[in-house]
């Protein structure tokens, strides 16, 4: 398979990377590394990036940021003002981009991956952005798998805290059990290569 990757300069991006590149091509693509740029909050870099790619028969998505902080510090206000901005314009709307425009590039039968997370699930303390937004991604993904054409399919990967980002998530994660970045990455074969869609493959 041609697999392009976005967000494949991170952490979880590398294991992916280095999961699926055993097998497929991997054209990885990030906001300023990789053989491809995209960044995810700008229509147009998609579509360009996409185009760049070529042909296509999976289109994952290892990126996507969020603001951490207290449900005080959130006040009502319009988007560009919210502290919910970066969530909703990056890791949720850049997301749902990308999985429109591949849409249109992928070949019959592909499949597009998302990434979400735990706090769908288990909210924590400063997380509700990051909440908000992987509970809508996950909602997406499971409308959008009715819909889709030519036998494409799209699910989400939602692992917990990784190992690897402990270091600078532990004071928000106390108590959870992290996965590492490895373990994660093999929810992204099962979505690549298996033939489920709409699911929510959580590791955790």
């Amino acid at each position: 398979m041609r697999i392009l990757l976005v967000g494949a300069s991170g952490t979880l991006g590398r294991a992916v990377a280095a999961e699926l590149g055993q097998r497929h091509e991997v054209i990885a693509a990030s906001r300023h590394a990789g053989s491809v740029n995209i960044d995810l909050t700008d229509v147009q870099s998609i579509h360009r990036g996409l185009k760049q790619a070529g042909e296509l028969d999976a289109v994952i998505s290892a990126a996507g940021k969020v603001a951490f902080a207290p449900l005080a510090d959130f006040k009502a206000a319009p988007y560009g003002e919210s502290l919910h901005t970066l969530g909703i314009a990056d890791k949720l709307l850049g997301q749902v981009n990308l999985a429109l425009a591949a849409r249109d590039h992928l070949r019959d039968g592909g499949s597009i991956t998302l990434t979400t997370g735990i706090l769908s699930q288990q909210p924590i303390v400063a997380g509700s952005s990051a909440s908000l937004v992987n509970g809508a991604v996950e909602a997406f993904v499971r409308a959008a798998a009715v819909e889709l054409p030519r036998g494409l399919r799209i699910n989400v990967v939602s692992p917990t805290v990784l190992t690897e980002a402990m270091p600078s998530y532990a004071p928000f994660f106390r108590g959870f059990e992290p996965v590492s970045a490895a373990r994660a990455a093999m929810a992204f074969s099962r979505s690549v290569e298996g033939a489920q869609t709409g699911q929510i493959y959580t590791v955790f």
